[in-house]
């Protein structure tokens, strides 16, 4: 039987050494509870990955004979250039959304969806809610749904299994409440951070991402420790190189005027995340009312994204591959300029088809791709009219679409930033970054969307909630 959610252990909780975490002073408590949480953290993203990287290869690779690009970090494969076994497709994302919804539904509802809502809002209400199971059953329904080609990002998954952990440890080392919403977070953090081989955007996030409005600086300082230890464990198994290698990393700024390109970027890709975040959560509310069983529902979703993925491949799997191939000119400018434009939205509906429906994985990877084609699309236009300031190469764009699209409507927006340079190694584009991001920021405050329906307004709000004991549900 699973333990009572809302019941604290026993001071007697993890013996000895329970007690000597509970009783210790900052700095060894948290560097103790620090790595352990780090190096789990990465050790999880490392059996995500792989399971993901393998599923991927026998369910789109063997039995569809289709290969999806793969950034620079994880091969820089191009991919099949088209389908020699069209029909399959629907097949097998109908077939890997359905054992998803399969496994989910049997061992652990709690499991579905993008899984990040979850993680957040054990940090709100109580650390130690997160049942074992579910990381493991998290772990493969996500690995079956990406790894057969339903639109989802693997952030979501890997956070879940951190926060997982660090809610085991709550529990069995009896950990204070304060101490075990400090621990979730981190683990979240953590687990982005270290899939993403993004260490100091981790940690960062670790610290913004349970508000809208506000920054946990409790979370900052071990989430140095946390995130650094995870992306040195992953780095050991699957290297250090960036996830999509060094776009633009020369790029300078060398007049002013060029940067009110990023105010347009900052303007469109706050629409499209604001787009993204209220149809997927539409989208959600729509399913719940239908017909059919939390089985029935993910797999029709998976047949639509088939069908979809059949006239534009790009919304298939995680989609980083696509990220990738935005960033390089020729390639871009391979890509019918129809599909780069209607990429995003195209993208936003496959992914709430994917995960809205009930099917397992995460929201932020789809989003760093939406970004991309957000930049992509513009200079592209720009390149074709001619107009001036538009750089020779759409990478600077790319990069900072990623940055603004996805970090405004997350509400975290200096953590995304940082782990987007960190993703592509481009620290230069940072003066342009800051003001696109800013702008969606701003633009998106005026607004109560976010993508994590279970954020808090601010850390007064939550223990507000708390002091009052009532809790929202989470979409």
């Amino acid at each position: 039987m699973p333990e009572e959610p809302h019941e604290a252990p026993p001071e007697s909780a993890g013996g000895r050494f329970g007690a000597s975490i509970r009783n210790a002073d900052y700095l060894p408590k948290w560097f103790l509870l620090g790595t352990t949480i780090g190096v789990i953290s990465g050790l999880g993203a490392v059996v995500f990955y792989l399971a993901l990287k393998y599923t991927g290869e026998f369910l789109l690779g063997y039995l569809a004979d289709y290969h999806v690009p793969t950034p620079l970090g994880e091969g820089g494969s191009r991919g099949s250039t088209g389908f020699t076994r069209a029909w399959a497709i629907p097949l097998v994302t109908t077939a890997g959304a359905l054992l998803s919804a399969i496994v989910v539904t049997k061992f652990a509802p709690e499991a579905t969806g993008h899984g990040t809502d979850e993680a957040i809002e054990a940090v709100h209400t109580d650390p130690r809610a997160i049942r074992a199971r579910v990381v493991l059953v998290k772990l493969v329904a996500s690995a079956l749904t990406i790894g057969s080609g339903g639109s989802a990002g693997r952030e979501g998954p890997t956070a879940q299994i951190s926060a997982g952990f660090s809610s085991l440890l709550t529990r069995r080392l009896g950990l204070s409440d304060e101490d075990g919403r400090v621990a979730v977070a981190l683990g979240i953090g953590a687990g982005i951070g270290a899939i993403f081989a993004a260490p100091l955007g981790g940690a960062v996030l670790a610290a913004s991402i349970a508000y809208r409005d506000d920054f946990d600086y409790r979370c900052l300082l071990p989430g140095f420790i946390t995130s650094g230890t995870a992306y040195a464990v992953l780095g050991a198994f699957l290297g250090f190189d960036p996830l999509f290698g060094y776009i633009d990393a020369e790029y300078r700024f060398e007049r002013a005027w060029p940067l009110l390109w990023f105010v347009v970027i900052g303007v469109v890709a706050a629409a499209v995340g604001y787009l993204y975040a209220r149809f997927f959560h539409s989208t959600v509310a729509l399913v719940r009312r239908l017909p059919g069983g939390p089985i029935l529902k993910p797999a029709a979703g998976g047949l639509l994204v088939g069908l979809l993925g059949l006239a534009i491949p790009q919304i298939l799997s995680s989609g980083y591959g696509w990220a990738q191939l935005a960033a390089d000119r020729d390639s871009l400018m391979s890509i019918p300029l129809w599909i780069i434009l209607l990429l995003p939205v195209a993208k936003i509906v496959a992914t709430c088809l994917s995960i809205g429906s009930g099917g397992s994985g995460g929201l932020f990877g789809p989003g760093i791709v939406i970004g991309a084609f957000v930049g992509a699309a513009i200079w592209r236009l720009g390149d074709l009219a001619g107009l001036p300031g538009v750089p020779e190469r759409p990478g600077v764009f790319v990069v900072v679409g990623m940055m603004t699209c996805f970090g405004s409507v997350a509400r975290a927006p200096l953590a995304i930033m940082i782990m987007v340079a960190e993703m592509t190694g481009s620290f230069s584009v940072v003066p342009g970054a800051i003001l696109a991001v800013g702008i969606a920021s701003l633009l998106m405050s005026r607004t109560n969307v976010t993508i994590y329906e279970a954020q808090r307004l601010d850390r007064a709000a939550a223990e507000a909630e708390r002091t009052r004991g009532d809790s929202p549900n989470v979409n």
